[in-house]
């Protein structure tokens, strides 16, 4: 080669590099940090790493942190960003102190953190920065006057979810695992640990599970390391590496996986994508060793030949998260699948089994899961799980009117399931008991005069309303359509269920009622509610006082600030983040479970996903305007097409789609070749 040519491959190769690490620069890991305005954290992490190492403070939400909180307690080592019921994690408290005194008073002074790294210092002198890698976690402190000391808490947990703990001391190096309850106290997870402490600390015990390290002077590092395996594995995974050498790892890390889907238009647009980006990558966690051992929800051991992924939310993820990352990171998902495949090997409850190895939530909706990664072409082997498909199919609840809906959305994931593995009779029996759907539906969600049709948990509902949960039948629109009274009640139900503001975006039973005009003669309705939530102006009216129009929240859902989401708004694991992101970029998810993506305007002039094997999927807007929303046409690979929908396969094996977009709706576009879910056409 040339020497002039290998200069401008050099240049263009650092031009890329730095494109991709710039995308961190884009990252606001203090949205949503404030009250129940998402419950996230701004802690240090990478992408799908349990360990997640940041502040506590006090008070603070779910996730151990306040953004506005003045007192910090110190700093924990895991946390589920997003997820209610008080949180999860919050393990390992490591506190700075002075003099050996474990009430050293630490008042934020200033913070500053991005993807990997957080850093805070304190009114009387001490500075914390940390940074991690994949279950590893650095402290580095430094205290004024020689008089550093370390503070340590092995009990210390999120909502008093601390069951036990056992460790040995050897030298410098603290060593055992710990038991602590998940979300809601539902389960116990098991942690593997070790921490190194400075070589010439003083240690000594200060109370059960309790430690003060003295002799620090003037500065410090803590390395804090986790296995689901072993303190063998912990152990070897401490490592000595400059705090500023792994920050820059996890700029690296972080930047790899945000540059597989690449925005181009306005900067405050640019700057929320990727923040919420960032937030639909953090979990579930990676759980297996480099070797491929890992421990299972029985609690076995056991070593695959891919890795092992834990610390679930499928029942809100599995409508945005779980899709998104099926499109943009396949070699990442096909291990999650297989994961959750495993959930049927080795043990599966709803919320939590008694052996998690990572915090976690809730599993329910893994069946759906399954059968859209297989449509989408993963591997699943579902012969090897048929029967604990079945039993937890056979122990369905139906007992409340959206119980009822949630079960028949499984039962038919497991009867195409079932067909798909050539099990005939049994997908019959499993569908027809799927379409019992509609018994119920009649009872309860027919009737829109009775009184209670817009109250929050009414004929004990989980959480929505009776006219929120009445759409809940992805899966079979078209007989829905035939239960309300057809196209035309259909619509015109929709109209009234967003004209009354009965719409809530705080949380996930009613996430797919703004897209279902695309099932209509109507889908441009659709792409105008998509950017009124994304951009826009809207009035929310139910929250966790569960009344309506007592004190409705008017204005944008998703801001690039502390409060960034609709007050009780839990980004659950990821959820609304995702949200955002798929449909920013014009997909929406037509029924999880078919390998669908109904079209919308993207909020963006150009939107490449860089996918597997070199492919890329571009979408471009032809004469873009930002405040333009509806789609005047749309061409394909060359083609114009008058579909509002793209199969999963298209867009996967990359191509390009220019879509052009209108300040008025074009009502003859997106009308003929409708994608309607139909049992009977199936």
């Amino acid at each position: 080669m040339k020497k002039s040519a290998f200069i401008i491959l050099s240049i263009l190769s650092a031009l890329s590099a730095y494109a991709q690490d710039s995308l961190t620069n884009y990252v606001n890991v203090f949205l949503g940090t404030s009250g129940d305005h998402g419950q996230l954290s701004p802690s240090a992490s990478t992408p799908f790493n349990m360990m997640n190492l940041g502040p506590q403070t006090n008070p603070h939400q779910h996730t151990g942190y306040e953004f506005y909180a003045k007192e910090f307690d110190g700093f924990t080592h895991t946390r589920m960003e997003g997820v209610g019921c008080t949180g999860s994690g919050g393990n390992i408290l490591i506190k700075p102190i002075l003099n050996g005194d474990k009430e050293t008073a630490l008042l934020r002074n200033n913070q500053d953190a991005e993807p990997g790294y957080y850093h805070v210092n304190f009114k009387n002198g001490i500075d914390a920065k940390l940074s991690v890698d994949q279950n590893f976690g650095l402290h580095e402190y430094t205290f004024p006057n020689n008089e550093g000391s370390i503070y340590l808490d092995l009990s210390f947990a999120l909502s008093n979810r601390f069951v036990s703990e056992t460790h040995t001391l050897k030298g410098n190096i603290l060593s055992g695992s710990i038991e602590t309850k998940t979300t809601c106290h539902a389960g116990t997870y098991h942690i593997y640990f070790a921490i190194q402490l400075p070589q010439n600390a003083q240690i000594r015990s200060s109370g059960e599970h309790q430690y003060i390290v003295n002799g620090l002077g003037n500065n410090a590092q803590v390395e804090v390391s986790f296995s689901s395996v072993s303190e063998t594995y912990a152990q070897n995974r401490l490592q000595k590496t400059p705090l500023t050498a792994l920050k820059s790892k996890a700029t690296t890390s972080w930047s790899n996986y945000l540059s597989h889907i690449e925005v181009t238009g306005e900067e405050d647009r640019v700057a929320l994508f990727y923040s919420l980006l960032y937030r639909s990558l953090q979990s579930p966690f990676l759980v297996s060793e480099e070797d491929g051992t890992f421990t299972a929800t029985n609690g076995s051991k056991q070593k695959e030949n891919y890795k092992s992924y834990n610390g679930w939310a499928i029942w809100d993820n599995y409508r945005e998260q779980l899709p998104l990352l099926s499109l943009a990171y396949p070699e990442v998902y096909q291990n999650i699948i297989t994961s959750i495949a495993n959930l049927y090997r080795f043990g599966k409850n709803n919320w939590a089994t008694a052996y998690e190895p990572t915090p976690t939530v809730r599993t329910e909706h893994a069946i759906v899961v399954l059968l859209d990664a297989y449509k989408k072409g993963y591997k699943v082997d579902f012969k090897s799980i048929k029967d604990a498909l079945l039993k937890e199919a056979n122990s369905l609840d139906f007992g409340a009117p959206d119980k009822a809906l949630e079960s028949s959305y499984d039962l038919w994931a497991l009867s195409e399931i079932l067909k798909i593995t050539g099990y005939y009779k049994l997908s019959s029996e499993y569908l027809e008991q799927a379409l019992t759907y509609k018994t119920y539906w009649e009872k309860d969600f027919k009737d829109l005069t009775k009184g209670d049709v817009d109250r929050m948990q009414a004929r004990g509902l989980y959480q929505g309303t009776i006219w929120q949960y009445r759409w809940f039948v992805p899966w079979d629109i078209k007989g829905l359509k035939n239960l309300v009274g057809g196209e035309a009640d259909f619509e015109k139900q929709l109209d009234q269920f967003f004209s009354d503001f009965n719409y809530n975006h705080a949380n996930q039973p009613d996430l797919q009622v703004p897209g279902l005009y695309n099932a209509t003669s109507q889908p441009w309705k659709s792409q105008k509610l998509f950017r009124e939530i994304l951009l826009d102006t809207v009035v929310q009216t139910y929250f966790n006082d569960n009344s309506k129009g007592i004190d409705p929240y008017v204005g944008r859902i998703y801001q690039n600030k502390p409060k960034a989401y609709l007050r009780t708004m839990d980004d659950d694991a990821g959820t609304m983040s995702s949200w955002f992101v798929l449909h920013s970029i014009g997909l929406s998810i037509a029924n999880v479970g078919d390998p669908v993506y109904y079209l919308t305007a993207p909020i963006f002039k150009e939107v490449k996903l860089n996918l597997d094997l070199g492919k890329t999927f571009k979408i471009s807007v032809k004469n873009y305007n930002k405040d333009h929303f509806y789609i005047k046409s749309a061409v394909l690979n060359g083609k114009l097409i008058t579909r509002n929908w793209l199969t999963h396969n298209e867009v996967s094996q990359g191509g390009n789609l220019i879509i052009e977009t209108a300040a008025e709706p074009n009502t003859n576009w997106g009308i003929k070749e409708q994608f309607i879910t139909s049992i009977q056409e199936k």
